[in-house]
């Protein structure tokens, strides 16, 4: 996002905060609204078009909003909607990707209220092993022949009972609605906001052997001093790596790996 959309985004983040942290709003609840919100302007071209009209004066838009979401939504999503919409917008499209993301960002405030984000931030990242690991599952949550109910029956099925409801939720519209992304990239998004939601940052780490707690906690305070911010760890056992460990944070990879080693030395080699 760039120019007004990114302006807008950041006022939407504050105004999120700020109801999340009243305890008189149900997180939960919020989340569930706006994922309505999301889903109604996804579909609907026109009202969307006419929401981020920028030749229209914002007090209109939030007046079209109300008359629409009326009695559909709470208060503390009603008004979250109306200034989104009095905001200026670069694109209508970027309106939607900012109710996507704060839908899923209430409902990770919801899981950290719980003193559970930790968990849902491990079972995302371990879902998304499971799933790049199994091709068939993926073809099923990706199918687009297949309904979004479909998928979602498949994932309630799978996750059920087994994972946090936040994490069960928040894959769910991801494979119902993912809205031009991949499966994957969904759900590295929603790591990335569950690190967010404390100010840290996620470093995916492959091992040979897994690691000790020892081994852990000096690691994540290594990479903490290295980057400056806190460190969560999404470990990752990977009989590849042969020895010594493969960092990842963002796009920068920290190889200490023996096979990367090998790899270096073979190209010597072959020079």
């Amino acid at each position: 996002m760039n120019g007004a959309s990114r302006e807008a985004l950041a006022a939407a983040r504050k105004q999120l905060d700020a109801l999340t942290d009243s305890t008189s709003v149900d997180a939960a609840e919020l989340a569930g609204e706006l994922a309505a919100v999301t889903a109604l302007l996804d579909r609907e071209v026109t009202l969307r078009r006419a929401l981020t009209d920028p030749a229209q004066p914002g007090e209109a838009k939030a007046e079209l909003a109300g008359r629409v979401l009326g009695g559909q939504i709470g208060g503390a999503a009603a008004d979250l909607v109306a200034g989104m919409v009095r905001a200026r917008w670069s694109r209508a499209r970027d309106l939607v990707d900012v109710l996507e993301e704060l839908a899923d960002t209430a409902d990770l405030t919801a899981a950290q209220r719980a003193g559970q984000l930790d968990e849902v931030e491990d079972e995302l990242f371990r879902f998304g092993r499971i799933v790049t690991g199994d091709k068939q599952l993926r073809g099923a949550l990706t199918d687009r022949v297949g309904t979004g109910a479909a998928k979602a029956g498949l994932l309630h099925t799978l996750l059920g009972g087994r994972a946090n409801p936040v994490t069960e939720r928040l894959v769910v519209r991801l494979v119902e609605r993912p809205r031009g992304r991949s499966l994957e990239g969904g759900l590295e998004a929603l790591s990335k906001l569950a690190a967010e939601r404390r100010d840290r940052m996620v470093a995916v780490v492959s091992t040979a052997v897994p690691l000790s707690d020892g081994q852990k906690e000096r690691l994540g305070a290594a990479l903490s001093r290295l980057y400056g911010r806190d460190m969560h760890l999404n470990l990752d056992v990977d009989p590849a790596v042969l020895g010594g460990i493969s960092v990842r944070v963002g796009d920068e990879v920290i190889n200490g790996s023996v096979a990367d080693r090998l790899d270096e030395v073979k190209r010597g080699m072959a020079g």
